[in-house]
């Protein structure tokens, strides 16, 4: 079997809205662990946001308050760092998997409290990761929570379990494409290529990402070694 891997630029290009979308892997060097996550939006709800970043953890604000008509599916701590993990996801289930992995329990046990997002017709998938650092290396994980049956009734949830290669990374989304309603992802993560400069990882998930659409995008790189680490901001909206 080839192992194929593709540009972020080719698993982006010509796709106007693949939704939120997080991406997990390890530098061509094997030096680092690399992840990123960035969101889009049609809406003025949606596109009314930015990230802030403090202390490790990453949230969602509103670029201008007055114009919030509903904060709950768009306001929420996508990253959050815990001693030896670092969780990402599209929503609060962030929370749902921080109190777990402190209560002794695991990634997949705090996702099977969750379902999809309750926004019909779409029902938006939940796509979340989180990184096990150790030193020196690390494992990693992706999920994502898809509406069994377009009516909101019934929850199929998919785990993916990862060993790091030097310069593959797995990308998830929540939708295929553009489309009413949206068409949530199918199949396995993406297959992608990452290099060893963060700066020059951000910069191509951004000037691919959809002119139009394009919110948000938190870049971070840790060290395996020293577990210092290095991130990258770009907001569409400056406050």
């Amino acid at each position: 079997m080839a192992f194929i891997r593709k540009s972020m630029a080719r698993a982006l290009k010509g796709n106007s809205y693949p939704g939120r979308g997080i991406v997990i892997g390890k530098s061509s060097d094997g030096r680092k662990a690399f992840f990123a996550y960035f969101i889009m939006g049609r809406s003025e709800n949606s596109r009314n946001r930015v990230f802030v970043e403090y202390d490790g953890e990453v949230k969602t604000e509103p670029f201008d308050a007055s114009k919030v008509t509903d904060p709950s599916l768009i306001i929420y701590s996508p990253i959050k760092t815990l001693e030896k993990d670092i969780i990402v996801t599209n929503g609060d289930q962030t929370d749902t998997i921080e109190e777990s992995v402190l209560a002794g329990h695991c990634f997949r046990h705090a996702l099977k409290q969750r379902t999809f997002e309750p926004d019909e017709p779409n029902y938006t998938p939940r796509i979340s990761g989180i990184i096990h650092l150790a030193r020196k290396s690390f494992t990693y994980e992706m999920s994502i929570l898809k509406s069994a049956d377009g009516k909101g009734k019934k929850c199929n949830r998919y785990f993916f379990d990862y060993e790091p290669v030097n310069g593959v990374g797995h990308f998830i989304h929540t939708y295929e494409k553009d489309g009413n309603p949206l068409p949530s992802f199918t199949g396995e993560p993406e297959r992608v290529m990452i290099g060893n400069d963060l700066q020059e990882f951000a910069e191509e998930i951004w000037n691919n990402l959809d002119e139009a659409n394009k919110i948000s995008l938190y870049c971070r790189a840790i060290n395996l070694r020293t577990w210092q680490e290095e991130s990258v901001l770009i907001n569409k909206y400056q406050k």
